[in-house]
């Protein structure tokens, strides 16, 4: 397979996303979801995702992609750490994938959580959690200050997108090889939002 351009493989995702919406698979993508014999050959991903570790957002269903087609980095609250750079990174490099997507998703835990924390509704006594939190908290205390009295779903809506807003700018300035493949035409980084309720994944403007 050739290099798949960064437009082509956002088309092919939002094509995929629409046949999950209404429940017409590609038998081609389902076929691809069983074992492969020649998977240990190699692989040419069309995308790297970086996504929340929720449940109830399976990245290859969602964009009714098979088995090799993403190359999929999950953590909660899709933060962006050294971890995940250096995954991007290898992703990007490796197999010339042209397409990073930031996948937050509507009601996220971790970005819940931290609104919490920041009103000081609950503290995370674990340092783990507590990581997770202050990364996302940079993203979401501007939210919370211009929401100070409006109603909460607003507030989660507009931290969660705010949240993927930053680790998208984290990716596009925080590592010396993205920037690089960004410059040179080879790498565009985008943000998106899974909706639970509808199956809809809405990608945001650069």
């Amino acid at each position: 397979m050739g290099i798949i351009s960064a437009a082509e493989a956002m088309e092919r995702l939002c094509q995929g996303n629409r046949r999950f919406v209404s429940d017409d698979v590609d038998r081609k993508a389902l076929a691809n979801r069983t074992h492969q014999t020649g998977a240990a050959d190699g692989q040419s991903p069309i995308a790297i995702v970086l996504a929340c570790s929720d449940s109830r957002v399976p990245t290859e269903l969602i964009f009714d992609q098979g088995i090799g087609d993403l190359f999929v980095i999950r953590v909660a609250g899709n933060i962006v750490a050294p971890s995940q750079i250096g995954s991007i990174e290898y992703a990007a490099k490796q197999f010339k994938t042209q397409l990073v997507v930031v996948l937050g998703h509507t009601d996220c835990g971790a970005v819940i959580a931290t609104l919490n924390e920041l009103a000081l509704k609950d503290s995370h006594r674990s340092p783990n959690l507590r990581a997770i939190v202050d990364r996302i908290r940079p993203a979401v205390e501007p939210v919370l200050a211009e929401h100070k009295d409006d109603e909460a779903t607003g507030v989660v809506r507009d931290a969660v997108r705010a949240n993927v807003r930053a680790s998208v700018e984290q990716l596009k300035h925080g590592s010396l090889i993205l920037e690089t493949l960004i410059d040179n035409g080879e790498l565009r980084i985008v943000g998106a939002e899974y909706c639970l309720d509808r199956g809809v994944v809405e990608f945001f403007e650069d």
